[in-house]
């Protein structure tokens, strides 16, 4: 329950917002250019908060966080006295209502390279990409790839850390080959493989891209004996102490942490016998483990933590930056996310990445919830990631978003004439039907991950 309030908190923090960025582009154009505006909304339906500004516009806080929008004046729609005839939005020109429509998304992109900008000035703790092992007769290690190296480019793309690596796979899914340049630590030398992509398989439901190429980050040692014991955590309450040594989970022996780990999963809401070492003694303690959502199912937890070796301060890096380094490093990712999302938009178009990759609200609270939790940089990360999408989707040319509103201001453009008012009707309808199947994929998906 936690985590699902933790996510839906997060989502409706990211979402206001963005939604707020994305109406106020449209507003602040809209008053440059003369427009009245009515009312700015964010949210929709009952209204929980609202306030008439000094402006004249109505500013609302509504109940269902999932949008919001700009009510401008406009002589299609409104009974408009002859003093404000100039300043409806069906008034102005062509040109200024592509500028007032357009500044929606364009705002969206603003925001994501102001975001990228703050979390590269206060610093994103990463470590190098160093490959700790490769599985045999995967994809990786058919390519030749070799442990221990440190991956220093995907595909033409520089790589510092995991991030870095992950995103530059996702932008090669559908390519026949990805070309891999590692090199040693400490070493200049680098090697170039060629990853056969062919009969590549990848879910980003269920896996990552490393994984389902063969490929498994280094990590420093972890040992079979507890380090931390949650507060209060079942594990606390069944009597396990830092230092104890573990032996088994039921008839199941854990010479290893991840054994453990995974068997403890087996038990959400069922009590288990584990048995441990302490003072060399052999105990065994009855454990009943919480019932808690991971990856979309629900699995056992009893709020401990392993003993593990620290990193090698040679592998632990931050991309930190001054004001003006800053700036050079965040519009290059902005770049570099709003790139992979066309791109993704075109391979779902092709066939190449399937619908069933697409998220909906759930998906998207789960990562709000899980970025949140990590920190507030890691935050201020995917509120850039999702306010590019966010800026992209509505550019999409369907009738019922910005970019519908566009095609239509761009034919009346190029023609000199508006386009029929039956022609934008039978649009709207068309791209409401296509954006609700589109939604509808998006949480069918979601709730398949969590009930699968």
């Amino acid at each position: 329950m936690m985590d699902f309030l933790w996510n839906l908190a997060s989502f409706v923090v990211a979402l206001g917002i963005l939604v707020t960025v994305h109406e106020y582009g449209h507003f602040w154009v809209a008053r440059k250019n003369g427009v009245k505006v009515e009312r700015f909304s964010v949210g929709f339906g009952r209204a929980l908060w609202r306030k008439t500004g000094k402006d004249g516009t109505e500013y609302v806080l509504a109940m269902i966080p999932l949008g919001g929008y700009v009510k401008m004046l406009d002589e299609r729609t409104d009974d408009v006295q002859p003093e404000d005839k100039d300043k409806t939005f069906n008034s102005k020109t062509v040109y200024q209502r592509i500028a007032i429509v357009a500044a929606g998304p364009m705002a969206n992109f603003v925001f994501a390279l102001f975001a990228l900008y703050l979390m590269f000035l206060i610093g994103v703790p990463s470590v190098k990409p160093l490959i700790g092992n490769i599985v045999p007769s995967s994809i990786a290690a058919q390519a030749k790839l070799i442990n221990d190296t440190e991956i220093v480019s995907v595909a033409g793309n520089a790589t510092r850390n995991w991030q870095e690596v992950n995103l530059a796979l996702i932008g090669q899914i559908g390519n026949e080959e990805i070309e891999v340049k590692t090199k040693k630590s400490g070493s200049q030398y680098v090697s170039t493989f060629i990853l056969d992509t062919r009969q590549w398989q990848f879910s980003p439901d269920k896996t990552s891209a490393l994984t389902s190429l063969g490929i498994t980050p280094f990590r420093p040692k972890v040992h079979n004996e507890l380090a931390a014991i949650g507060d209060e955590s079942p594990a606390a309450l069944a009597g396990l102490l830092v230092g104890d040594k573990l032996m088994s989970v039921g008839s199941v022996e854990t010479h290893d942490w991840l054994t453990f780990a995974k068997e403890i999963k087996h038990y959400p809401g069922q009590e288990v016998l584990i048995t441990l070492s302490r003072n060399n003694k052999t105990i065994t303690l009855p454990v009943t483990p919480n019932s808690v959502e991971r990856a979309g199912s629900i699995v056992g937890y009893i709020g401990v933590a392993p003993k593990a070796d620290a990193w090698p301060e040679e592998f632990l890096i931050e991309l930190s930056y001054g004001p003006i380094e800053a700036i050079k490093e965040s519009a290059q990712r902005t770049w570099n996310l709003t790139s992979l999302t066309f791109s993704m938009i075109g391979k779902l178009i092709t066939g190449d990445v399937s619908v069933k990759n697409l998220s909906g609200p759930i998906g998207i609270a789960q990562g709000a919830g899980n970025s949140a939790g990590h920190g507030f940089v890691y935050f201020l990360g995917f509120l850039a990631l999702i306010s590019i999408n966010l800026g992209i989707i509505n550019l999409l040319p369907l009738p019922v978003l910005d970019g519908g509103h566009l095609l239509y201001y761009l034919i009346e453009l190029f023609t000199g004439k508006e386009v029929p008012v039956k022609v934008q009707e039978a649009g709207f309808k068309f791209g409401a039907l296509a954006l609700l199947m589109l939604m509808a994929i998006g949480l069918f998906n979601d709730f398949s991950r969590v009930l699968g």
